[in-house]
């Protein structure tokens, strides 16, 4: 296999590179051949996964984020990732943009209206009515709580353990060189290999799946502008836009394609976010923001634990309907993408300390949530007619911000736009922020792929980058193709049932971490170097501390 790859211009482990490869060819023909057949075997997968463990993908991420503070305030917080000399190479502006724009910024276009909306005409929690101030203000935490320090966890977990043995070893570029405390050697062998082939699987079905939701979007906002038909063709004519946007970027590379397009589609962002601030209710948005703040800091513990089992079928049969189709779908699609905003973070964050990694990645993106949120999401239930008076005028009724959630999902932010100045205009730059956005996601997700075959940070040849940039195109085409008009609920249970082995392999971070760590010769006055890895000992010297 390695003399084929060289023929085809490949720098890549070719034992990973091809099955990779192979593996996601077989499950796409798969997918065409017996449509029903694979569709009730993720069926019944997601139905096991969220009845029998959904409680462990709950009390993980919780777990996980105890471990991350620990790490970041413990005595091996001043460990650079890195040679102990090394410094930033991005500044923080920089730093931000880039692993915002590759990580979340797409969720928060498609949920940042939906979700508030969602959870305050369907209370989850048990004794809330709809539509009520109660509702509204739960509608808030729960929305923070599935995409703010909850869902930054999951990111930040495997990029700390990627940064710290890449970066701090110059081990290879690959998910299983964090392994090496538990595997030694056989990071290198078949269990390593393993690893980085589930990896490279995860991360193209997750980054499928989000093209697949991101479509729809940008479909959405299309057919509101100029009266399409929302139909397959449509989204796929868009998936198809979007992967070649992608495809640009990923030849740019990261300093030039990712970094440019993560500046300014971040930028585009906050620009929408300020337009309605400003063109809203602003006085009620700026109260909104403080409250918002003491809201989801009063309701996390709550939150972070809950596991809805006194609530409906929980209690007889198990049934994990809401928490299936929201909190455990999103710990299950996020830690798809972990592998590959892990491995993208590890790469912008060489020369940072664990403790700056830790509460930079944590802090910041979970603060700009919350203002998100804070805007989008308490404009849009003011706009749906929150309030006891403007509720009881309508009689209970659904707002048209609700009646759109309930058409369509992906249409919430465009009828939410709707409503406020220029309209078609910010409707105009919704869309055009929610493609770049989805791009930028693509292009990340393939330059890490790349890195994750060859084993390296530094580029590999144009067409072998190119290649998983079209690859994942045509997966999330595949899906949209299969899914139909129940698209939603077929990729929800595609991402579940992936995202178990990646869940697996995060959770066994924690013990490789602590080993890792444990190795490092620290004390109050001096920081030693790395461990040797040929015993993962301390070596015998130590460096003043800087």
């Amino acid at each position: 296999m390695e003399k084929f790859a060289q023929r085809l211009g490949l720098r890549v482990d070719p034992t990973i590179f091809f099955i990779s490869a192979g593996l996601s060819l077989v499950f796409v023909i798969l997918l065409v051949a017996l449509p029903d057949q694979i569709g009730g075997a993720f069926s019944a997968g997601r139905a096991w996964i969220v009845t029998n463990l959904g409680w462990f993908f709950i009390l993980a991420v919780n777990v996980w984020l105890g471990f991350l503070i620990y790490a970041a305030m413990s005595r091996h917080g001043h460990i650079r990732l890195g040679p102990r000399n090394s410094r930033p190479e991005y500044s923080n502006l920089s730093w931000f943009t880039m692993l915002f724009a590759g990580g979340i910024g797409t969720v928060l276009m498609f949920w940042g209206v939906a979700e508030p909306i969602s959870h305050y005409k369907e209370p989850p929690l048990p004794g809330v009515d709809p539509f009520t101030l109660q509702a509204a203000q739960d509608a808030i935490s729960i929305s923070l709580y599935h995409l703010a320090l909850h869902t930054w966890t999951i990111f930040a977990l495997p990029g700390l353990a990627f940064a710290y043995f890449i970066n701090r070893y110059d081990l290879p570029v690959r998910v299983s060189s964090v392994f090496y405390p538990l595997l030694r050697e056989g990071i290198h062998g078949p269990i390593g290999k393993t690893i980085d082939i589930v990896s490279i699987l995860g991360t193209l079905f997750g980054v499928a799946v989000s093209l697949g939701l991101g479509s729809s979007q940008v479909a959405a906002g299309l057919s509101a502008l100029f009266d399409l038909e929302n139909g397959t063709w449509l989204r796929l004519a868009i998936l198809a836009v979007l992967t070649a946007v992608a495809t640009t970027s990923i030849v740019a590379g990261l300093d030039k394609g990712v970094k440019i397009l993560s500046n300014v589609n971040i930028g585009m962002a906050v620009g929408l976010m300020v337009f309605v601030l400003v063109t809203g209710s602003t006085l009620f948005l700026l109260r909104g923001m403080v409250e918002t703040v003491g809201l989801y800091l009063s309701n996390l513990p709550r939150l972070a634990f809950w596991n809805d089992m006194l609530h409906g079928d929980g209690m007889e049969t198990g049934n994990w309907g809401w928490q299936g189709n929201w909190t455990v779908f999103y710990w299950a699609w996020t830690v798809t993408w972990s592998p590959f905003i892990g491995l993208f973070v590890a790469r912008i964050s060489r020369g940072r300390t664990i403790r700056e990694f830790v509460f930079g990645v944590l802090l910041a993106p979970s603060l700009f949530t919350i203002i998100w949120f804070s805007i989008f999401g308490w404009q849009a239930m003011q706009m749906d007619g929150l309030g006891e008076a403007a509720r009881a005028a309508m009689g209970g009724a659904a707002g048209s911000i609700s009646a759109a959630v309930e058409q369509s999902v992906p249409l919430a932010m465009f009828a939410f736009f709707a409503e406020l100045p220029w309209a078609p205009v910010m409707q105009g730059i919704a869309v055009l922020v929610v493609a770049i956005f989805f791009a930028t996601s693509s292009d990340s997700a393939s330059l890490v792929v790349d890195m994750l075959c060859s084993g390296t940070a530094e580029p590999g040849p144009v067409h072998q980058r190119v290649f998983w940039g079209v690859a994942e195109g045509l997966i999330a085409a595949t899906l949209i193709l299969l899914a139909g008009e129940a698209g939603l609920t077929a990729l929800q249970e595609v991402i579940t049932v992936i995202g178990l082995p990646i869940f697996l392999l995060v959770s066994m971070m924690i013990p490789a971490l602590i080993r890792g760590l444990g190795a490092e010769d620290i004390d109050h006055i001096t920081i030693g170097k790395r461990p040797a890895l040929s015993e993962f000992e301390p070596e015998e010297t130590t460096e003043a501390r800087g």
